[in-house]
């Protein structure tokens, strides 16, 4: 699970909130952590395999959107390692981790295992988040039509960038002004706690507008592609809607806990004592959200395979074969003409509106196409009827 109390910990002179849950059962909650990473992350290995029998669909050029998809589940998987990795050492060397809490300890081990592997977890699990924003981004800019396959590289440096800025300056931050004499206060931990939850709430607030927006201009495509309306790609843009809407409620129900159980740990580090009475319930509360975490975090790499992909089966497909690379065969097919393909000439299509026609449908093509790319849960009947996915 990833939470910024993994990192807090590693703090000799912790808070009583901080010791409250990293105390609480670790041997049935590391447990938990190894049992869910492990199921989500062999599920999620099995989805993205290749599968006998399945049908390629042929894109018209490579998408980013697929690349993005590809990125968020190789994020959850290592995210997923790195809490099997830290679960099964504090299962399995509890004299190891109890160096931990020694203020003094002469051995440095122990706390640079304990800071590493909870910034290894941050990290990922951040990058995921800047990665999904990343998605809901080119989605829009895609229908928009004002994506390419440059803006790939600059997802690249802004997710990782701003995932791996915020990881160390959090962290830097909260080890002030050394590892073996962190400050304490409540203020002082904030900025750690800011720069983790920051991508995450992002993601929270403004991908729902973004992926509302993006349905909205794919209700104008559909409609302006041929004038009307119909059935097929009403039933499109549902199928669109469909997969933003399954992405969401994974997110919520993954990472919902984490803000409760973080707002219960603040109200009580707040409190003069937390271990008074009337503060019970609420002490109960943060540890179930606590162990509640620890099996939904690590499962967001298994159930986002099935918002993107849906169900891909379990006969996987073992045997290499070289599979057709969309921009291989364009280019292979222009072998003696031209290179590249041509550009649009948007001034002698003024005079041909059957051209410019043809054009703007071809782009709607690839727009919708590249959204709804790897979506195999939806009817493929309709699809492919649909004449969004004639000719491809």
């Amino acid at each position: 699970m990833a939470s910024p109390r993994l990192e807090t910990y590693c703090c000799p002179n912790r808070d009583a909130a901080t010791q409250l849950v990293m105390s609480f059962q670790p041997e049935v909650f590391c447990g938990v952590c190894i049992g869910s990473a492990s199921v989500s992350v062999l599920l999620t290995i099995l989805q993205l395999l290749p599968k006998k029998g399945q049908i390629l669909r042929k894109m018209p050029k490579a998408s980013s959107s697929s690349t993005i998809l590809l990125l968020i589940s190789v994020c959850d998987i290592l995210g997923g390692l790195g809490v099997i990795f830290r679960s099964s050492v504090w299962l399995g060397f509890p004299g190891f981790i109890a160096n931990i809490s020694v203020a003094n300890a002469t051995d440095m081990w122990p706390s640079a295992f304990c800071v590493g592997s909870a910034m290894w977890i941050q990290l990922l699990y951040s990058a995921g988040f800047w990665w999904l924003f990343c998605y809901a981004v080119d989605s829009y800019l895609v229908v928009r039509r004002s994506a390419g396959l440059s803006t790939i590289v600059l997802y690249h440096m802004m997710a990782w960038g701003l995932a791996v800025l915020l990881c160390v300056e959090g962290v830097a931050l909260l080890y002030y002004p050394s590892l073996s004499s962190c400050e304490k206060g409540l203020e002082h931990a904030i900025p750690h706690y800011i720069t983790t939850y920051a991508p995450l709430l992002l993601v929270l607030v403004v991908n729902p507008i973004l992926f509302r927006r993006t349905v909205s201009a794919v209700a104008s495509l559909l409609k302006g592609r041929q004038g009307i309306y119909t059935e097929n790609e009403r039933r499109l843009g549902t199928e669109i809607q469909m997969r933003f809407f399954k992405i969401m409620l994974v997110f919520i129900v993954c990472w919902s806990s984490n803000i409760v159980n973080e707002s219960l740990l603040f109200y009580l580090e707040m409190q003069p004592d937390i271990n008074e009475m009337p503060l019970k319930n609420i002490r109960s509360a943060a540890l179930i959200t606590w162990i509640i975490m620890g099996i939904l975090n690590p499962m967001q790499g298994f159930l986002f395979t099935l918002a993107f992909y849906g169900w891909t089966g379990c006969r996987v497909d073992l045997k290499w074969q070289k599979r057709e690379i969309p921009w291989e065969s364009m280019s292979s097919s222009t072998v003696g003409e031209n290179a590249y393909p041509s550009p649009v000439n948007y001034q002698t299509n003024l005079h041909d509106p059957k051209k410019l026609s043809t054009t703007d449908s071809q782009q709607t093509d690839e727009a919708i196409s590249m959204l709804s790319e790897g979506n195999t849960s939806g009817d493929d009947r309709i699809t492919r009827s649909s004449p969004i996915y004639q000719g491809w």
